[in-house]
């Protein structure tokens, strides 16, 4: 006798959230899928789209991480604002390397990852309908978050010809004439050194943003991970004067301490943000284990050495990962920070980006990602050996 299914109907319709319609998946997301079926295939695609460090944490790191893993009373539930030791060796890692002092007690909030805390952020001061400020090109997921709280996107440009710098006087003359609307924008999104332009900020530039956010009542949030990797001089808009009162700074380890999959950042503001940041946290995640906190208060305390040995091996990359991009016609800009190069070219990249992976096999990142502003540009990732770059190169030239 046959039954029926009472779990099915045929005539049920299911249909996502709202919020959902307005974003896709992650561009790297949907191509590293496509490159695994073209490997899988035996297409041998080299990939320098990513920005994936690929060298190891220093020994003292892992060797920190292990020993507290190994512990019994490691592997229960960590407390919401992280360990005081992490906390500590933040504030200790700010004061020491720019020059900013934080209260390890109620203005840094150690995060599962700065991507992340783009969510708790935005989660946190944003309303439907209020306006977020995001720069094109930029970080795809200041926008693509921001479409998920509801809020009106207002991008603002990033031109070469400004060295990537925000046009402050742009953004007011479309406040006078009624284009765009400060009063009612909550958040300001910027990120120096910049990802995907690879310029470099200074502190006329940081107080200009701050300055900017106070006017307008915006809450300057700056998001830097990438501050120690070539850039001689690493600053943080938290050393602006005053910067505190409308300024979150994001930072993280997966950059500077090559720890991207261990998933470690922080936010670093006023108490009240912070009080208010951990609202939104404390009901997404449950802590972050302890041996991993105990890992990245070794990682914080490295030396000069261990910053200069880095660069050294991403200066060569550098180097090569130019040849690479002028090979296929780009202009590459000198002095570059963070762990991409990004090169001009005449036509749009995503067709050149396009022919080198189905051609040669070789995938680089065109710039349309970042914004329409990033259409001309193709940007390639410093987190590949040396070798695997000859061998780009040999594949592209041919050779």
């Amino acid at each position: 006798m046959k039954t029926k299914d009472t779990n099915t109907n045929a005539n049920m319709k299911f249909s996502p959230a709202h919020r959902i319609k307005n974003v896709q998946e992650y561009y790297f997301s949907v191509k590293l899928k496509e490159i695994a079926v073209m490997n899988a295939s035996g297409e041998d695609v080299i990939n320098l789209g990513i920005g994936s460090p690929d060298l190891p944490p220093s020994n003292a790191t892992v060797k920190a991480l292990y020993d507290c893993a190994l512990r019994t009373d490691s592997h229960g539930y960590q407390s919401y604002v992280g360990l005081p030791e992490l906390r500590a060796g933040f504030a200790d890692f700010y004061k020491r390397k720019y020059g900013v002092t934080l209260d390890p007690s109620c203005e840094i909030l150690p995060l599962i990852g700065s991507k992340e805390g783009v969510m708790h952020i935005s989660m946190t001061f944003v309303n439907p309908g209020d306006g977020v400020l995001i720069p094109n090109p930029g970080y795809p997921t200041y926008a693509s978050v921001s479409k998920l709280v509801g809020a009106n996107v207002i991008n603002y440009s990033l031109k070469e010809e400004n060295n990537w710098f925000p046009n402050f006087e742009e953004l007011e003359k479309q406040n006078a004439a009624g284009e765009i609307h400060l009063d009612k924008v909550k958040l300001m999104w910027c990120n120096y050194p910049n990802m995907p332009t690879g310029a470099n900020a200074n502190m006329a530039l940081f107080k200009r943003l701050v300055a900017f956010g106070k006017k307008h009542g915006i809450i300057i949030c700056h998001d830097n991970p990438y501050s120690f990797i070539l850039n001689e001089h690493p600053i943080s808009i938290l050393a602006v004067p005053g910067a505190k009162d409308v300024c979150i700074e994001l930072n993280s380890m997966s950059k500077t301490f090559n720890m991207p999959g261990w998933r470690i950042g922080m936010a670093a503001s006023n108490k009240l943000f912070i009080q208010w940041i951990l609202r939104v946290k404390s009901n997404m995640d449950s802590g972050m284990f302890k041996g991993l906190q105990m890992a990245a208060v070794e990682a914080l305390k490295a030396q000069d050495g261990w910053y200069k040995k880095i660069n050294k091996v991403y200066s060569e990359r550098r180097d090569l990962a130019a040849q690479i991009l002028e090979s296929i016609g780009c202009e590459v800009r000198k002095n570059q920070s963070g762990l991409f190069l990004w090169g001009r070219v005449r036509n749009e990249g995503q067709k050149i980006c396009d022919d080198l992976l189905y051609d040669k096999k070789v995938f680089l990142t065109p710039g349309f990602i970042f914004g329409s502003e990033g259409k001309n540009y193709i940007r390639i990732s410093l987190c590949a050996n040396k070798q695997t770059l000859v061998k780009a190169l040999k594949r592209i030239k041919c050779e």
